[in-house]
């Protein structure tokens, strides 16, 4: 019998790395009154309207197979609700749910990646993008967002000029994470005309698009698409209803794909469980007064953390336009891993280091602001005695 089981797998899933933000999570996550700023999620639990809602379908017995695209009060209710906050027609025949919006992009990109194919990405930008297309044997070709005194910006030429003959997709992330960047309408009006130029995909993950701080929500892909464009926009229930770890997302793609998706799901999950749908029906419907709250505590959050910077001639950063995150570095540390460990053991603070988000991650790091102002007002006082 073989030994080296490693090797017995498959090379591209062998080569995965692990998830530089898991690392650090791993290395730290049993401290005590360790203050956890590293991940995607703030310190408020689900609220209850929700919840409920899935113990009383619980309780009702919707506890079996269901339907694989998502049950159509859930799918309805998405669509009414993207109609409410963009103005558009969304038909409900083009949402799929999917076990969170991670998996909303994995089999969007088994659905458009094989060996060879290259998705080319915006960066620094959430590495599970990477990952995603090398479990496919797809290139990811990182075009590296620049920062500057007004924050982050895109070449939107930069972009195009990526592009090649096997260029399959182009994967957006906005507003972004880590950055915070959002693309401007006139880029992406220019990006959408590029796409159907020459037939490529588009991947638009709009997770954030609600966490902004100078409107009301950020520009949308489905403001200015066709229903039946080379567009696939992610979404989840995660962020704006603090649902992280119900797993819940959505994608809406062109209805044509509706069997493609379905099969996807089974064969990969098999779908979402029943009961938990009905809590996210309840989110869409009832959500809007809890979403003003969490944006009200991000803004409150994003406020706490630059007036900390502010006040520490070290470290650079621009104030996000949209997302939860505060992406930094500090004069005269190059390397943001061995920051991040050092900040977790020397102010029991955790960060996720800017190497973890590729080409243009490197010396930053990404805070994540959404906590209540006891904890996060503590976070940088101890971020401060160590970086200042």
């Amino acid at each position: 019998m073989p030994t080296d089981l490693i090797s017995a797998i498959q090379p591209n899933i062998a080569a995965l790395p692990e998830s530089g933000i898991v690392e650090i999570v791993n290395y730290a996550r049993e401290r005590k009154g360790l203050i956890p700023l590293w991940i995607g999620e703030g310190d408020l639990p689900t609220p209850s309207f929700i919840s409920d809602a899935a113990v009383s379908a619980l309780r009702d017995g919707q506890t079996f197979y269901t339907y694989q695209r998502g049950i159509p009060p859930l799918r309805d209710a998405i669509g009414a609700y993207l109609g409410r906050t963009y103005g558009v027609k969304v038909d409900p025949e083009r949402v799929f749910v999917t076990v969170g919006g991670m998996q909303a992009i994995k089999q969007t990109i088994q659905m458009l990646i094989g060996p060879g194919d290259e998705l080319v990405v915006p960066s620094p930008v959430w590495p599970n993008i990477f990952n995603a297309a090398q479990i496919m044997r797809g290139v990811v070709k990182p075009v590296t967002l620049t920062f500057g005194n007004d924050g982050w910006s895109l070449d939107i030429e930069k972009l195009f000029a990526a592009c090649t003959d096997r260029t399959k997709a182009i994967f957006v992330n906005t507003p972004g994470n880590p950055t915070g960047w959002m693309m401007p309408r006139e880029d992406m009006i220019a990006l959408r005309d590029f796409a159907r130029e020459r037939g490529i995909w588009l991947i638009v993950d709009e997770v954030y698009g609600r966490l902004t701080y100078d409107i009301d929500h950020a520009p949308s892909f489905l403001e200015i698409i066709e229903p039946d464009d080379r567009v696939v926009v992610v979404n989840t229930f995660s962020k704006n209803w603090a649902m992280t770890g119900w797993r819940i997302g959505w994608v809406v793609a062109p209805k044509e794909l509706g069997q493609v998706y379905e099969n996807l799901i089974q064969y990969n999950t098999s779908g979402v469980p029943t009961f938990l749908q009905f809590g996210a029906v309840a989110a869409m419907n009832e959500g809007e007064s809890f979403i003003a709250e969490m944006r009200e505590r991000c803004r409150v959050g994003r406020e706490i953390v630059s007036d900390a910077f502010d006040r520490l001639p070290r470290v650079r950063f621009a104030r996000p336009p949209g997302t939860f995150y505060m992406f930094f570095k500090v004069d005269g540390q190059p390397d943001s891993r061995a920051l991040a460990f050092k900040l977790a053991d020397q102010a029991n603070v955790g960060l996720a280091p800017g190497s973890a988000f590729g080409e243009g991650g490197e010396p930053f790091l990404r805070l994540c602001f959404c906590l209540s102002t006891d904890k996060l007002s503590e976070a940088m006082d101890r971020l401060s005695g160590v970086l200042r």
